[in-house]
């Protein structure tokens, strides 16, 4: 963790976190001792923050018996604890899928969550690493998308692939993947149109365009999804319905900075067991980075670094 992300992730989350902060703070002012009231409140707090109403009363419970095995005594001491308590409820890291080359991703989610700036984020930072991408406009029904995913691809040096709006997207993505096996690329990108999680015409054309994806892939094939911080709760229910569709390798949060919401990144990581790989606190480059559960509780709760 590099003290400039921090600065940035913890400035992302200080909606989020002076929300916590505040009941926190209330409930150790309301007691001085970790008695039932003490508890109560980091309850509230983590209910405030979207972490959700039952991973909230289980993150609770493990606190009072760690309280109970560590002998821990005081309030602030508690907190410090529930940092560690947060950080654990993320599946383990593993190998980065984005570093794991080469590979395709398929970036899928709802309108607005931020695929299309994603997508030029991700091959910005492959870019400066040292390797060759292509990406696939296969958002075909916006004419924004596509001429987003050309200026991304300008300033990193991508090739893209696109075709006319209108455009069938999973001709896309197989000429996207295809390119990318010719030229050898280390990295494909392929930004799919936004589709709302309970439309099953639309989710059903996603699957093709995975199905065509996969076909033509001659590299491990990704599903990230990609989801907005700030639709709090509702982002649960997106998760749900694409990975049960499409079976995602991995999430992407975006907007974290705009929300007091930000507990919902352990909400969907309980949910589903699939690994957080980026998380994004504004619209530059420097604010989207990998995924660290640790430094995200300390930054979400504003215990030291």
């Amino acid at each position: 963790m590099t003290a400039a992300w921090f600065d940035r992730l913890s400035s992302g989350l200080s909606r989020t976190r002076e929300t916590l902060q505040l009941r926190l703070s209330s409930a150790i002012g309301r007691s001085r001792a970790l008695d039932d009231e003490f508890f109560a409140g980091v309850e509230e707090a983590l209910i405030a923050a979207d972490v959700g109403a039952l991973a909230s009363a289980e993150l609770v419970e493990k606190l009072r018996a760690a309280a109970r095995k560590e002998k821990i005594r005081e309030p602030n001491d508690a907190i410090a604890e529930l940092v560690e308590l947060i950080a654990r409820e993320f599946p383990p890291a593993g190998t980065d899928p984005l570093d794991d080359l080469p590979a395709v991703v398929l970036l899928v989610g709802v309108n607005g969550s931020g695929k299309t700036t994603t997508a030029g984020k991700l091959a910005e930072e492959a870019r400066a690493a040292g390797h060759s991408v292509v990406i696939g406009s296969a958002d075909t029904y916006r004419a924004a998308a596509i001429e987003q995913l050309r200026i991304w691809a300008e300033r990193s040096g991508a090739r893209i692939v696109e075709r006319e709006r209108g455009s069938d997207p999973a001709s896309v993505a197989f000429d996207a993947v295809a390119a990318g096996a010719e030229s050898g690329a280390d990295l494909v990108i392929v930004d799919t149109a936004g589709r709302l999680h309970t439309s099953k015409d639309l989710m059903e054309e996603l699957k093709k365009v995975d199905r065509v994806v996969r076909k033509r892939a001659t590299v491990p094939v990704r599903s990230l999804l990609v989801l907005d911080a700030t639709t709090g709760q509702n982002a649960v229910q997106q998760a749900r319905e694409f990975h049960a569709s499409l079976g995602l390798d991995g999430i992407v949060l975006t907007k974290l900075d705009g929300t007091a919401k930000g507990g919902i990144v352990v909400a969907i990581a309980r949910e589903l067991g699939v690994p957080i790989v980026r998380i994004g606190v504004g619209e530059s480059i420097e604010d989207m980075h990998a995924f660290d559960a640790r430094e995200f509780a300390q930054a979400l709760v504003g215990a030291p670094a």
